[in-house]
């Protein structure tokens, strides 16, 4: 009985230990896999959130520089260099640019014939343009690209609105002037009737008028992020349609003033071929010392036709060279995708706009001669000084050869009248008063 007893009791403590053992090493065993999985969980918590964050900034950069509502920061893709030569020339360009428009519109604004000539109404109106858009163009591009300010997008369509208003103008001046020289090729006996002083005010204020209106829809409304439509590659904040519609009229524009100096040019050519063919040239015999006799041959007119051809051929290469580029990139990036490289070519293609500001004083108003003799006038220190005759005037030329020769006064001004008179028969129907400010 004893030893049955004592056998009951090692079986019972037997099992009792193992069991205490068995669930201590149980405990161990799920306080060690918890400790292990708590692990593991935090380490595949912290992967998936950097992934998430990952993805999180790859879709927030798409979003920003995707194809609508674009951020800033998507336009401004220059380089440090970049940025310094787009600086260097914007400042070069445009202190030239405001120093001859001043000079232009100081000196019509002195000269009272210059004043009341409607042509250079047109002329005025150019330098205005000219003067605006450089000063407006050069800080706002600098301050964009250079600077790299960010404005709210009111104050950035403001900001491009008075750009786009002033170099409208300029070309809707060019317009105007192109109008008034077809005008005076075209129907040169009523030049005067048709084209006056205030048909000009009118003119240049419906113009100035249609400018500004076009520059002001974009923020008026007409903008891709109010009307939620697609956005422009090369402009923050402007709708396609938009630019097409202001590519359209500049476009239709520039073809007018193409044609009508090619119309212009086409005349001059033809009138000095007609000239030479029915030998119309100034032709003077005059009495020389001891009975010799001396000829003079100036074909005048001819070579004022070769003048205005020049002059005309200069107006469209500008016009060619300094729009063509810019209006081919904005096509392109209506019907085209825009890249960096492409951005960087059209910032640089911008920069064609303040040239052509800056080459249009001399191209339109410094190559007048009447310009000229008040720029003259106006810082002469001289008074009372006389007009000076024009070069290969057929009046001066008349005065020398009698001064030269007094016995034959007489003959010298029948033959000058007789030349005078043949050479405004033929060209009455070409040459006027514009036509020859272009020269």
């Amino acid at each position: 009985m004893k030893s049955l007893l004592e056998a009951l009791s090692d079986t019972t403590f037997r099992t009792i230990t193992t069991d205490l053992l068995y669930i201590a090493s149980n405990e161990k065993m799920t306080s060690g896999e918890e400790l292990m999985s708590n692990a593991n969980l935090h380490d595949s918590m912290n992967a998936s959130s950097f992934l998430y964050n990952q993805s999180m900034m790859n879709d927030e950069s798409t979003i920003k520089c995707g194809e609508n509502f674009m951020d800033m920061e998507c336009f401004m893709i220059l380089t440090p260099s970049q940025q310094m030569a787009i600086a260097v020339l914007a400042l070069t360009l445009g202190t030239f640019t405001v120093l001859e428009n001043v000079l232009i519109l100081l000196v019509i604004i002195r000269s009272r014939s210059l004043r009341y000539k409607p042509s250079y109404h047109f002329i005025g109106s150019l330098a205005v343009a000219d003067l605006l858009g450089s000063v407006i163009f050069v800080y706002s591009f600098v301050d964009f690209h250079v600077f790299k300010t960010k404005d709210s997008p009111s104050v950035f369509l403001f900001k491009l609105g008075g750009v786009t208003a002033s170099f409208t103008a300029s070309v809707g001046s060019l317009f105007l002037t192109a109008i008034d020289r077809y005008i005076s090729i075209h129907k040169p006996l009523a030049y005067k009737r048709i084209v006056t002083r205030p048909k000009a005010v009118v003119a240049f204020t419906v113009m100035w008028t249609i400018s500004v209106i076009i520059a002001i829809l974009p923020l008026l409304g007409w903008n891709c992020k109010k009307l939620n439509t697609v956005c422009s590659d090369i402009f923050p904040h402007i709708d396609e349609n938009y630019l097409m519609f202001w590519i359209g009229v500049t476009s239709i524009l520039l073809i007018f003033i193409i044609y009508a100096y090619v119309y212009i040019l086409w005349k001059a050519h033809a009138h000095a071929v007609r000239m030479i063919q029915r030998g119309t040239q100034k032709s003077i015999i005059i009495q020389g010392p001891e009975g010799t006799k001396v000829q003079t041959v100036r074909l005048d007119q001819t070579r004022m036709d070769i003048r205005l051809a020049k002059t005309l051929v200069l107006i469209l290469v500008v016009l060619i060279i300094c729009w063509g580029p810019l209006l081919a990139i904005m096509v392109y990036d209506v019907f085209g995708k825009m890249n960096k490289l492409v951005k960087t070519i059209f910032a640089f293609c911008s920069m064609l706009c303040l040239l052509n500001s800056t080459v249009n004083p001399i191209i339109y108003a410094l190559r007048s001669k009447d310009l000229r003799h008040a720029f003259r006038s106006m810082f002469c220190s001289c008074k009372g000084a006389s007009a000076q005759p024009l070069e290969n005037s057929l009046e001066s030329d008349c005065q020398q050869k009698q001064a030269s020769y007094p016995g034959s006064m007489q003959t010298a001004a029948r033959n000058c009248i007789k030349s005078t008179v043949k050479v405004a028969q033929v060209a009455i129907s070409v040459s006027t008063e514009t036509s020859a400010e272009a020269v």
